[in-house]
């Protein structure tokens, strides 16, 4: 018996080593739902170069024996950029309406003659990422990542920086958010910066200032580069986004919205 008795002691603590999670986190959310359509202009200088539409499918998903929102980003040049550099891409997210986490994730990139589809399905019980990918090739490539726990995707980081109580926030204080992209991990640390009025095509609207900090890439100047305005209500959309890159000022400012959860407030000039 006293040489069982170490025996099983092993064997349940190798078992309890691969033990599953078997529940996930639940993220209360008051600020977006099914059918919400946003639309942007986006302004390279004082050129409008581009557009760009996020939105939310009117109905429901099931992903991984999980309800789902459907969000997805287009965004596409102009007719008049197109002949420096066409662009016409997709990004898609499919969001657990519960723990605000991406299911499973898509791209379809098209910028001149670059292509590239990729498909990511995330186990948050495992905490793995398994991506699929193509490019020009009809060639497919798959591989498994580790992921850390509650990753997100470039998207549904965005959704989730939507669910946060910024009244309770001191100016400094930062939000840590896990993400992957490009077959990376990687940690995303948002300051809240407080709160301001922005300008934008849809109106001046009170928002609140988020800089998110950004690695080193070949893209943007520094890593204070992005700065992020949420509007200041329970609907918390992005309304202004600028980024200094190293090519040049990129603004990105919301004209258009339709079927918010709650009402805007449009502040008076």
């Amino acid at each position: 018996m006293k040489k069982i008795f170490p025996v099983i002691l092993l064997l349940l603590a190798v078992l309890s080593g691969f033990a599953l999670k078997d529940t996930m986190r639940n993220i209360p959310n008051e600020s977006f739902s099914k059918g919400e359509i946003l639309k942007y202009k986006v302004h390279y200088g004082p050129i409008t170069a581009a557009e760009a539409i996020i939105d939310i499918s009117p109905n429901l998903h099931r992903v991984n024996d999980r309800m789902c929102y459907r969000a997805t980003v287009y965004g596409k040049t102009n007719s008049s950029f197109d002949l420096f550099i066409k662009i016409r891409d997709t990004w898609q997210s499919y969001i657990d309406t519960s723990a605000i986490l991406p299911q499973r994730s898509f791209r379809n990139i098209e910028e001149g003659s670059y292509r590239k589809r990729e498909t990511v399905d995330f186990n948050h019980y495992n905490n793995t990422a398994f991506v699929e990918k193509k490019k020009k090739t009809k060639h497919k490539q798959t591989a498994s990542y580790k992921v850390p726990d509650n990753v997100q995707d470039i998207v549904s980081g965005f959704y989730f920086l939507r669910t946060i109580n910024y009244d309770r926030l001191n100016i400094g204080d930062k939000i840590n958010v896990k993400g992957f992209f490009d077959e990376e991990t990687f940690d995303m640390v948002v300051t809240y910066k407080g709160r301001e009025t922005v300008s934008t095509k849809a109106g001046n609207i009170k928002a609140i200032k988020l800089t998110p900090k950004m690695p080193k890439n070949d893209m943007f100047k520094g890593e204070n580069a992005i700065t992020v305005y949420l509007s200041d209500d329970k609907n918390k959309i992005p309304v202004l986004i600028q980024a200094e890159m190293f090519v040049g000022a990129v603004k990105v400012d919301l004209y258009e919205y339709r079927n918010l959860k709650h009402k805007i407030y449009i502040a008076q000039k």
